[in-house]
């Protein structure tokens, strides 16, 4: 499932990140600490949604959600 689909408070593990060979965003959202094995919480959901990765926030919109399956 994505990132779209997760419940509010709950911690996931990032499985993959996939960006469909777009390499900026890919490596946009590694700069984060956004890839695969990592921990990733979604705290806020309304047009775009707030990620909590290690000890920082993030806002985030649905199409970068979307290329983050947990």
């Amino acid at each position: 499932m994505t990132l779209n689909e997760a419940e509010l408070g709950k911690e996931y593990i990032i499985k993959a990140v996939e960006t469909g060979g777009d390499e900026e965003m890919e490596s946009f959202l590694f700069s984060l600490g956004c890839y695969s094995g990592e921990t990733i919480t979604v705290v806020d959901k309304r047009k775009n949604l707030v990620v909590s990765i290690k000890d920082a926030r993030y806002n985030i919109d649905p199409e970068l959600a979307a290329s983050i399956e947990i």
